[in-house]
């Protein structure tokens, strides 16, 4: 009886899986194994399935919390190896301009104070010119009013001094020359009379910088004549056959008529001109002959002029004005000078007169010609060795990204030029004190301090608007389209991420469920054991 339940029952198991297979009488593989599993407690590969797609669920719902916890969507480099070499990349760039914008902040701060300096000692050359413009008072002022305004001019000059030294950042004194360009050569204070360098970018070495400059044409100055007699014995004189003769001079600074009697020396002529020389901006002296005045503007180029007009001549009918040189007879003569033509470091400076200039990026020099010596045809040269304040204004640390500003010094010994002197020649004892000295020179030396102090304010206003502003503007665009770079790959997208979180719960949730049913499969076999 056992043989046969047996057999019966095994029958009935392989009849019911060919009814299964669709009476074909072939079994079919993958219901055989669904059917099979069930009866096997082992190993239980619906569970082992559940637990890897728990876990992948796991792994991928902890991402989200992490990317929404940090707010970044690439954590580590397995998260987006590409993206991660990107985003420090542009993480470097913006660290490199915010240095940068700090960098032209600090620079703005530092004109500031500059500036604050120069406004003072601009306040005081104001008050010397009018305590020498009021010391020219001689008749109504004493003796004891012009010793107290030499006493004020000398406190003043004491303060300029003072400010110069004592105006500082960090420590760093800004202007006593400490940032002003160092030059050397043979050509310096000879062929070369004045040289200002307002930037130069040099070499981090330390090498010098080499300026050549070539003068092709020499400036001029506007020259007229007033003819005299050339036949012999009259010769050198003025002859305008017994008539006086009336002539009006006009140079840059005035104008001034003369009347000359028949048979006036030529030397006489030249001698009334000069004694107006400073109210008229021009100079006189005799042709090489001695026969004929020639009148000459005082400065070079073409803002220089003389114009020398007849007036009056006596009814004789003669012209006695021509052009210098030629001596061509007319009534009415006048002559612009020229300016010289110069080419610095191989580049067409802008002139004026003696004066050339050259500016572009990162070298702006300006020369001054001497008037004896350095007004020809030739070559010149000189060596700017250092100095400077320079400010790294770009993301790059580059000879490129430098910036370079000559800030020169303002105490009484350098306030002035050359020509009509220093501030320093306005104290007690100077040439140009107000109690014995020459006013006109005080005054001269005053304009040339203000102009010079004006043009470094100028300067700097000029480098503090144009140059640091525009570059905080720049860099502050630049910051804002790297950080948006950077945002993009590196961010993360928090309306994505929490649809990707609350899909990642439900399917958390759905292996969650799937696993406990795969775990409760086996414990159907109990029912057999039953």
């Amino acid at each position: 009886m056992r043989g046969r339940q047996c057999g019966s029952a095994k029958d009935a198991y392989f009849r019911g899986a060919g009814r299964n297979s669709g009476g074909s009488g072939t079994s079919n593989p993958d219901l055989f194994t669904e059917d099979t599993t069930v009866s096997r407690i082992n190993t239980n590969v619906a569970s082992l399935i559940a637990q890897r797609t728990l876990g992948s669920q796991n792994m991928g719902l902890n991402k989200s919390l992490q990317r929404l916890s940090t707010g970044l969507a690439i954590n580590r480099g397995a998260d987006d190896p590409a993206g991660l070499i990107a985003s420090e990349n542009l993480r470097s760039e913006k660290a490199a301009i915010n240095a940068a914008i700090t960098n032209a902040e600090r620079a703005e701060q530092v004109v500031n104070v500059a500036e604050g300096g120069l406004q003072e000692v601009s306040n005081l050359l104001v008050e010397l010119q009018s305590l020498v413009s009021s010391t020219a008072n001689e008749a109504g002022v004493s003796d004891e009013e012009k010793d107290a305004n030499q006493l004020q001019i000398d406190s003043i000059l004491q303060t300029i001094d003072r400010i110069a030294n004592a105006t500082e950042f960090q420590g760093e004194k800004l202007l006593n020359g400490n940032f002003d360009y160092q030059t050397s050569g043979g050509n310096l204070g000879a062929e070369l009379s004045d040289v200002k360098v307002n930037s130069a970018k040099l070499a981090s070495d330390g090498t010098s910088m080499n300026v050549s400059v070539d003068v092709t044409a020499s400036a001029t100055t506007g020259a007229a004549a007033i003819l005299g007699n050339k036949d012999s014995a009259t010769a050198g004189r003025f002859d305008n056959d017994g008539n006086s003769y009336t002539i009006e001079v006009t140079g840059e600074e005035g104008t001034q008529q003369f009347t000359f009697a028949d048979n006036t020396a030529m030397s006489a002529v030249r001698d009334a001109i000069n004694s107006f020389s400073d109210q008229l901006g021009v100079t006189a002296a005799l042709s090489a002959n001695g026969d004929d005045v020639v009148i000459s503007s005082a400065g070079y180029g073409s803002d220089s002029f003389v114009r020398v007009r007849e007036l009056n001549d006596g009814g004789s009918g003669v012209d006695l004005v021509g052009a210098a040189g030629t001596f061509s007879a007319s009534d009415d003569y006048s002559d612009n000078g020229t300016d010289a033509t110069v080419l610095i470091n191989g580049t067409q400076a802008t002139t004026d007169g003696l004066t050339a200039r050259v500016a572009s990026a990162g070298f702006d020099v300006e020369i001054t010609l001497d008037a004896a010596t350095g007004n020809t045809a030739g070559s010149w040269s000189f060596d700017i060795d250092g100095g400077g304040a320079n400010f790294n204004l770009a993301p790059d640390v580059s000879l490129a990204s430098k910036v370079s500003l000559g800030i020169e010094t303002v105490t009484t010994g350098s306030l002035g030029s050359s020509a009509s002197g220093f501030l320093a020649d306005l104290k007690s004892g100077g040439d140009a004190n107000v109690k014995n000295g020459d006013l006109s020179q005080a005054q001269s030396v005053i304009d040339d301090a203000i102009k010079q102090v004006s043009s470094l304010r100028g300067r700097l206003g000029a480098f503090q608007k144009n140059v640091v502003g525009s570059t905080i503007s720049s860099l502050g665009i630049a910051l804002e389209n790297t950080a948006a770079a950077e945002s993009q790959i590196r961010d993360t997208d928090f309306a994505a991420e929490t649809a990707a979180l609350t899909r990642g719960q439900i399917l958390q949730q759905a292996a969650i469920q799937s696993l406990s049913l795969a775990n409760s499969g086996p414990q159907a076999v109990l029912s057999l054991l039953g």
